[in-house]
């Protein structure tokens, strides 16, 4: 019998779970997400699961994690400064796919090279050029992109290794993290990874660390975002590839709780919600890529939506229109009955000196605290004062912004991760409603009267209570939540249109409702409703109650995550096409360069062989064991005067198996 820990790392909670032999959960345990060194939250977990079980950590056979970390750095855009090298792309391709946008300001170097369609070089690339320009950077990781580069990926590969020997830092190919077309998407794609490599990294490295100090052996694997296993140091260098990590592990969890064939799964953090299909009991993979936030990536993910709404969503006061009301996200705040069970005289000083004041200020109930550990290259003379200012204290807001520019500075340290905000979140008004009780229920009281005290355009103050304004901001969380799963449910069922505005119609909305008239209404979702994360229970009854869905909470659906990252399987996919250049010459694409064959089955047989060793040598190098390889073909022909002429193929390959168990035992 076999023992596995699986841990998910979300923005609020670490979980973790013990499985014995994948059917039985011998504990469950919750810690706090460490932001400043996610590895001490993960060590906490894991050793209350392991006191809580009775398990010695050299029993346990295998350790599985899954993590929101990628996916909340990019919904709440933060990352490591990188610079990013374009070859053969012209300017206007930076507008493409919001590359521009996702550069932030970052350096950029465009080059002349890059290939043909074919694979062939068009022009040269000026490798001289490109070592002067990096010696002078000051990031963390480089992203190179080059013009059909999936053709023939030989210009990446040099401009790689001159970025390695010059600078010494990471190294992100657009190549090695897809093999379709579509440069800017591409690059983008490139780009984010090496945003990401920083953390991820010292996640990973860290966490390795504390299991290890803890006596714990076993093989650490990483959930991918398609719900797939693969290996720590797999996870290391293409940690764009856990994008929606936890959002995947939980969908497999959903399924290995509840056995739901056909489902909405929808699981809320403190982050972010994300949104999925079970179809027949497996999760859908998205055709045109991972999405998240404002981002479309080539990463082969499950197909969800990720919405910037948690229980830790900030609270923005509308004060526009007479009635006046709130929104919530999509920015993560720290919700002020946490900091306050932490800090609680700085807290309540604050808030009672604030409550003193005939006037509400416009940084009530709100706090700053740098988060030390951070890569802090690049910052500007502004950031680095005020980040001196800060210190290593939490501080009012209001104490520490002394200008307009000092906001412009800390909304730019917040999205490189180096310093967070706390203040008024959902997870506040619950603790007020008295639905939840883990922290500071007094402070969150407190935080919603002064909020309340705010007025709305008729002049009447947003709330009396701190009560009605609690009230007020779990309806938002309701009607947001609400709006997202039709939002989901639209698109799956292929309606013309926009998703969003199909949602939100008021024919939907009326249907809700029941509308009863010349015309009576009514519309409800018709499959279940699966709750997961520590606060669905908090939200989901209503939700189901308005969309008129059965809706499930799983007893251990606030660990669902970890669940899943236990039981998942190793895969491995890697695709390759082959061209006709020529009539009677066949052109397989691979990453040592193009080779040409005399027929299409020789050309098709070259490139299965070749991905079928790259697939199974990853699933090899994953931890994989038992593995079983699959392939695809997908070949585009037409016919041309009575006879077949092949255009191009695609093969897709996957290996699979189960993950290496290194020590058996009962555990006890």
């Amino acid at each position: 019998m076999a023992i596995c820990l699986g841990v998910d790392t979300g923005g609020t909670y670490t979980d973790a779970v013990l499985l014995r032999d994948e059917a039985q959960v011998l504990a469950s345990a919750k810690a706090l997400t460490t932001r400043d060194d996610l590895a001490l939250g993960i060590g906490r977990a894991v050793r209350s699961v392991l006191d809580e079980a009775g398990v010695a950590p050299a029993d346990v056979a295998m350790a599985a994690l899954s993590t929101t970390l990628a996916t909340n750095a990019l919904v709440e855009g933060q990352g490591g400064r990188v610079a990013l090298v374009l070859i053969g792309f012209a300017e206007r391709d930076l507008a493409a796919h919001g590359l521009a946008e996702a550069l932030g300001g970052d350096p950029v170097l465009m080059l002349a090279g890059g290939h043909s369609h074919a694979g062939a070089e068009v022009a040269p690339l000026d490798l001289e050029a490109l070592a002067d320009w990096a010696a002078g950077q000051q990031v963390s990781a480089f992203a190179v992109a080059a013009q059909f580069a999936t053709r023939n990926p030989a210009h990446e590969q040099a401009a790689r290794e001159a970025l390695r020997r010059v600078t010494g830092r990471p190294v992100s190919c657009s190549y090695e993290l897809s093999a379709r077309l579509g440069g800017p998407k591409r690059a983008l794609t490139a780009l984010l990874n090496a945003r990401l490599i920083g953390l991820t990294h010292r996640l990973i490295l860290r966490a390795g660390e504390v299991l290890a100090e803890m006596g714990l052996s076993a093989p650490l694997m990483v959930v991918r975002g398609d719900g797939a296993l693969m290996s720590a140091e797999q996870a290391q260098a293409r940690p764009i590839e856990t994008i929606l990590s936890g959002p995947a592990a939980s969908l497999v969890g959903a399924r290995w709780l509840t056995g739901a064939d056909t489902a909405l799964v929808s699981d809320i953090g403190g982050t972010t919600t994300d949104i999925a299909l079970l179809r027949g009991g497996m999760p859908a993979i998205d055709p045109a890529g991972a999405q998240v936030g404002r981002w479309r990536t080539m990463v082969e993910a499950v197909a969800m939506r990720t919405h910037g709404l948690g229980g830790d969503s900030e609270v923005h006061v509308v004060q526009a229109g007479l009635a006046g009301g709130v929104t919530l996200g999509p920015r993560r705040l720290i919700p002020v009955c946490l900091v306050a069970s932490e800090a609680p005289q700085v807290v309540h000083d604050a808030l009672d000196r604030a409550a003193r004041s005939p006037v509400p200020g416009e940084h009530d109930a709100r706090f700053v605290r740098a988060v030390p550990g951070q890569d802090r290259g690049g910052l500007g003379a502004r950031e680095e004062a005020l980040l001196a200012r800060i210190g290593g204290a939490l501080h009012p807001l209001g104490e520490v912004l002394r200008t307009r520019l000092d906001g412009q500075a800390l909304g730019r340290l917040v999205a490189r991760g180096l310093v967070q905000v706390a203040g008024v979140t959902p997870t506040d008004a619950v603790h007020v409603l008295g639905r939840v009780g883990d922290w500071d229920a007094e402070a969150s009281k407190k935080a919603l009267a002064l909020m309340a005290r705010r007025r709305v355009g008729s002049g009447a103050r947003l709330a009396e209570t701190p009560g009605a304004l609690a009230e007020m901001i779990v309806a938002g969380m309701t009607r947001a939540t609400g709006l997202a799963l039709l939002e989901t449910a639209f698109a799956e069922d292929g309606w013309e249109g926009s998703p969003g505005d199909l949602a939100r119609h008021p024919l939907m909305q009326a249907g809700l409702a029941g509308h009863e008239g010349l015309v009576d209404l009514r519309a409800r979702v018709a499959v279940p409703v699966v709750g997961l994360g520590a606060s669905a229970r908090c939200y989901y009854p209503a939700v189901g109650e308005w969309l008129g869905a059965e809706t499930v909470l799983p007893d251990l659906g606030g660990v669902a995550n970890a669940i899943g990252a236990v039981v998942g399987r190793v895969a491995m996919r890697r695709s390759g096409v082959v061209t006709a250049p020529a009539e009677g010459r066949f052109r397989v694409h691979l990453e040592e360069g193009p080779q040409d064959f005399g027929s299409a089955e020789d050309a098709l047989s070259a490139l299965e062989t070749a991905l079928t060793a790259k697939t199974r040598a990853a699933a090899e190098a994953a931890g994989a064991t038992g593995i079983s390889v699959h392939l695809e073909r997908q070949v585009k022909t037409a016919e041309a005067e009575g006879r077949e002429i092949f255009i191009e193929a695609e093969i897709t390959a996957e290996a699979s198996g189960r993950p290496r168990i290194t020590r058996e035992g009962d555990g006890a």
